[in-house]
């Protein structure tokens, strides 16, 4: 195994223990596989493409391709020619699979991105990049597949017909703008947020240490075409390419564990809070906090005698899944006035027979308001017989 192979298998080894980290503590947090979300799905679908990339990457470093070095002599017989259009077709399912990656990786992020400023002023740059990355993506396929290497089959043809079907230079500039910008704007979106926040200090190292390996990435793409421009015919630039995608895929991943890791090492929540040594499930620690504050609340509502709970109850808490008891407020007013004739129904002092019949049944609209009308006060009369 040569020291690229190595790299390869060692990097798709690394992404698939973080992604199968994220999808255990995804299970965790949610409860089921069933309520995975869009970006579970994606990232799925990125590992299929990450396969195909990794297992390419292996096939052309072995390979040649139609980019052939003028420095060397080559002779194109009939198993040269068909070995170089081999891996010059590979070169395209590879660049391809690279590129399916990385733009699953910014919309897995972006989605990311989107919940947590859903009801922040930041949800608008959220929309901005992803808007950006998507027209980014459809006008650089375009130019390379429509418009830079024309007739397509050039791709692979051996010798071809233009450089820019071997050496792809306006692609690689096309892809290194689009790529290396839209990365910094993902990066830099939760900026305010992580500066105004009041997160511990070693909850703060380890978000750092997640924009530090998105800047490498962004590294990672930087050399990848510092070296396809400068040494096109060396090997530099795999190494690179293989290293984005990857930390790519790790950079995504990493936010999703933190559920997995509070099982595992007993650790508190993110924002600092204590997860309990007892505590089977990670999301119990969270209900059990939830609980304790639900209990203060009730008995403060029991204080006030005039607070009841109602057959209700919300999942406000989607990720959570947490009922919310609802609690109505019903307020009686009782007001004693002197009975005239037409409202005498029965001997003196007797209680008229309407409010018997509210005991008994329900409270009518003329003598007591609804909830819509006074958001659930009551008013009752009471006579007096005279």
């Amino acid at each position: 195994m040569t020291a690229f192979e190595a790299e390869i298998w060692t990097w798709y080894s690394l992404s698939w223990l973080v992604v199968i980290a994220r999808m255990i503590s995804r299970r965790m947090l949610l409860g089921s596989v069933k309520k995975l979300q869009l970006e579970d799905y994606l990232m799925i679908v990125a590992m299929f493409t990450d396969t195909v990339l990794m297992v390419g990457m292996s096939i052309i470093s072995q390979t040649s391709s139609n980019l052939i070095d003028p420095s060397q002599h080559v002779v194109l017989d009939a198993e040269e020619i068909r070995t170089r259009e081999y891996g010059s077709k590979w070169v395209l399912v590879v660049e391809q699979m690279q590129i399916t990656t990385i733009w699953l990786m910014k919309y897995c992020l972006l989605l990311m991105y989107n919940r947590l400023t859903m009801s922040l002023s930041q949800n608008l740059a959220v929309k901005f990049v992803a808007g950006y990355v998507t027209l980014g993506l459809v006008l650089m396929e375009i130019l390379y597949l429509g418009v830079w290497c024309r007739p397509f089959n050039q791709y692979w043809a051996v010798p071809p017909n233009n450089t820019q079907c071997s050496a792809a230079t306006n692609h690689l500039i096309t892809n290194a703008v689009i790529n290396i910008t839209s990365d910094i704007m993902i990066i830099l979106i939760p900026m305010p947020i992580f500066l105004k926040s009041q997160l511990p200090l070693k909850r703060k190292a380890v978000l750092v240490g997640v924009f530090a390996l998105g800047s490498f990435t962004i590294l990672s793409a930087i050399l990848n075409k510092f070296y396809s421009f400068n040494e096109p015919f060396g090997s530099n630039w795999t190494f690179w390419y293989i290293r984005e995608s990857s930390t790519a895929i790790i950079t995504a991943n990493l936010p999703y564990i933190w559920t997995l890791l509070r099982r595992i090492f007993k650790l508190g929540s993110f924002s600092g809070s204590t997860y309990g040594k007892g505590t089977n499930n990670p999301s119990k620690a969270y209900r059990s906090n939830f609980t304790n504050h639900r209990s203060v609340v009730r008995s403060q509502v029991r204080a006030e005698h005039n607070l009841h709970q109602v057959d209700s109850e919300e999942e406000i808490n989607g990720t959570y899944a947490l009922p919310l008891k609802i609690y109505a407020k019903h307020e009686i007013q009782i007001t004693s006035e002197d009975a005239g004739p037409e409202d005498r129904r029965g001997p003196v002092g007797c209680i008229p027979d309407e409010l018997m019949s509210h005991s008994k049944d329900s409270i009518r609209t003329d003598d007591v308001e609804t909830n819509s009308e006074r958001s659930a006060a009551g008013v009752v009369k009471v006579y007096h017989g005279v």
